[in-house]
């Protein structure tokens, strides 16, 4: 029993499991070596006895090929060869093997259509929807893209100066094919907007006159500007009398003068305030528009008075004045009116103003005044200065007849009239309207008619309709009314699950910071700033930052024909804008901005657009001096660069506040004084 029991030691049972481990493998190893069985090990003993070296021995795979991806994807298959590894394969089979089964089709592309990615991140590309691209134009950038080893570089060549007969060229404005071939001028058509074929645009840089200085800073800019600058001296020659412009030396004067108030605007506003002190400019009055404004010395002096006035004039026999306008410093553009809506929204302005402005506000039963109708605040006031409200001779008695009779059917309540001044107001809502006598003329618009749609709109002639609620009327008076969200905030159409108040102080906040941010540590309180464009201006936060930083200038918010029309809310905010849409020109003058200001605008026109024609439209009205900030997407950056340095301009791309890895860059230009 003992020498059992020492059977049974660890070391023994230990021994003996290992022999029988190494037998079984013996046995397995020489079993499946057999030629009647697929062999698994490569050295076979199954060979002559008397040979001194092993043989070896051939796998069956040998020199073929097989799809493992596809073998490890398709689980079934390889379920399936393991099975048939057990019975005998006969060596046949294994000549001529079947063809590897073909790789899975790949997946459906997803088509993702949001602004947010998977991970909820908002993405700078996506895609709207489906859309017909034989209504898309196909527009093609001129800059070339090349691969080099550090990525994708742009090439643009060069661009040419023009010839020296279009230093003063509007494209939209001096298109002489396209007047010619109008049917009818009447009415004024061949002052309205009239652009250049994409393939005829602008694609040289615009000169400056020789002798261009920079310009003479704000405020002293107000009475005078370098006759270099503007070399047209024929408005002093056909306006000295009139105390509008005269020439001293290499200086133009402004004396402040105009045609109906000779003797200085100063004065003449004052009679304003006290023919009616309702008005209360920079105050109840703080958003106006002068129509014929001439040098623009009516919307100069308001400046004093905290009144921002937007001066319009058609280019015309008095074709520089609004030339003149803008060398001052004087928000003004080229506008008329004629056959088309002007570019601003309804209730834009809280006075308008015509002091001899040539404009028959009674022709066809009165659609221009309708315009100014559409275009004055609820409550708002028309003030005109002309003949017919002092001369007493037949004609010009018959003409203030005709615009009493027009006005009364409007509604419009005369609330003054002293000398050769006489001011109406505008009904505060359409009750008015409502209880005429039936088949009045002219009657209410359709309750369809949208009257902030303006871009290429023709006039209509009816009443526009002011919305019940009463916004546009009850806005807060000035500087309140600045940062207060205004009711008609509610009626902008978006694309947002997000109060729109929230909205409202989030822009306002965002920019209140950025432009912080650069009085700070780019020194814009050092820059000489006046005329500043925001070419895609929102809500208007980017010219509320400025002015919350007391930075002495003006800014014209543009709002693109491809986003909302946020310009109501601009106008309640106090401030200037218009409408346009960036495949075209801008209706102003060369070398009138000091700074251009776009956010975010070419990675979305881009998809529209040529966005070289862009970046050539504003060297075009960016004055000798003047600055350009880009805020956009990275994926843009590059191309708008090469344009830039293809222009001539100083460019320097810089981090945004989120550091290098942000999505944003800001490129800044700086355009050089001839």
């Amino acid at each position: 029993m003992k020498g059992f029991s020492s059977l049974k030691s660890p070391l023994v049972v230990k021994t003996a499991g290992f022999a029988f481990v190494a037998l079984a493998f013996f046995y397995l190893g020489k079993h499946w070596s057999d030629d009647t069985y697929q062999q698994l090990i490569f050295f076979s003993s199954n060979s002559d006895l008397t040979a001194k070296t092993p043989i070896v021995s051939i796998s069956p795979n040998f020199n073929k090929t097989f799809d493992v991806k596809s073998l490890i994807n398709d689980t079934n298959e390889v379920e399936s060869v393991a099975d048939h590894t057990l019975p005998a394969i006969p060596p046949a089979a294994l000549v001529s093997p079947p063809p590897p089964p073909p790789p899975p089709p790949p997946p459906p592309a997803v088509q993702r259509l949001g602004v947010v990615d998977e991970n909820g991140v908002m993405r700078d590309e996506f895609e709207v929807g489906e859309y017909d691209p034989d209504v898309v134009e196909n527009r093609n950038n001129e800059t070339k893209a090349a691969e080099s080893d550090e990525g994708v570089k742009f090439r643009v060549p060069k661009f040419e100066t023009c010839p020296v007969s279009m230093r003063e060229y509007i494209p939209c404005l001096d298109n002489v094919e396209a007047i010619k071939a109008l049917e009818s001028t009447e009415k004024g058509e061949r002052f309205e907007r009239h652009c250049p074929e994409k393939d005829k645009g602008l694609n040289c840089l615009v000169p400056a006159p020789k002798g261009y200085k920079a310009p003479i800073p704000w405020p002293t800019s107000r009475d005078e500007v370098w006759f270099s600058n503007v070399p047209h001296a024929q408005l002093a020659e056909y306006k000295g009398g009139q105390n509008w412009i005269n020439v001293d030396k290499d200086k133009f004067k402004f004396p402040g003068g105009g045609t109906q108030f000779i003797h200085g605007a100063d004065k003449y506003l004052d009679q304003i305030s006290q023919m009616v002190p309702e008005i209360t400019f920079g105050n109840h009055t703080r958003v106006a528009l002068d129509v014929g404004c001439g040098v623009a010395s009516f919307g100069a002096y308001l400046f004093s008075r905290n009144v921002l006035t937007m001066s319009v004039a058609p280019k015309d026999v008095h074709e520089n004045q609004i030339q003149f306008a803008l060398e001052r410093g004087v928000p003004a553009m080229v506008a008329a009116f004629a056959t088309r809506r002007l570019l601003y929204p309804s209730q834009a302005f809280d006075l308008i103003h015509c002091s001899r402005c040539r404009v028959n506000w009674t022709r066809d039963d009165g659609i221009l005044l309708l315009e100014v109708n559409r275009l004055l605040r609820a409550g708002g006031y028309f003030a005109w200065a002309a003949q017919p409200v002092y001369k007493h001779e037949p004609l010009l008695e018959e003409q203030w007849e005709e615009m009493v009779n027009l006005t009364t059917r409007l509604c419009w309540n005369l609330v003054n009239k002293e000398g050769y001044i006489a001011i109406w107001q505008k009904p505060l809502n359409n009750s008015c309207y409502l209880n005429r006598e039936s088949g009045t003329l002219p009657p209410l618009c359709d309750e369809k008619d949208d009257p902030n749609d303006v871009w290429y709109v023709d006039l209509k002639p009816c009443i526009s309709r002011l919305p019940e609620d009463g916004s546009g009327a009850n806005i807060t008076d000035w500087p309140e009314r600045l940062n207060n969200p205004p009711p008609r905030l509610q009626s902008i159409q978006l694309d947002a699950y997000v109060s729109r108040n929230d909205l409202f102080k989030a822009e306002s906040k965002y920019w209140k910071e950025i432009i912080d941010s650069y009085v700070r540590a780019l020194r814009w309180g050092t820059f000489k700033l006046r005329n500043v464009m925001d070419m895609r201006a929102g809500y208007g936060g980017f010219a509320a930052a400025l002015i919350g930083n007391q930075l002495d200038c003006w800014v014209m918010n543009v709002v693109p024909v491809s986003g909302p029309n946020t310009l109501p809310v601009i106008y309640d905010r106090g401030l200037l804008g218009v409408m346009h849409d960036w495949c075209e020109p801008f209706d102003t003058y060369p070398r009138t901005y000091d700074l251009l200001h776009a956010a975010g605008l070419f990675s979305i026109e881009q998809k529209r657009c040529n966005i070289t024609s862009i970046m050539l439209e504003m060297d075009r009205i960016l004055r000798p001096g003047g600055r350009v900030y880009i805020r956009d997407s990275v994926s843009v950056m590059g191309e708008l660069q090469e344009i830039g340095r293809a222009i001539g301009w100083r460019v320097a791309i810089r981090d945004t506040a989120e550091g290098p890895h942000a999505s944003y860059r800001i490129l800044t230009c700086d355009k050089n004084l001839p």
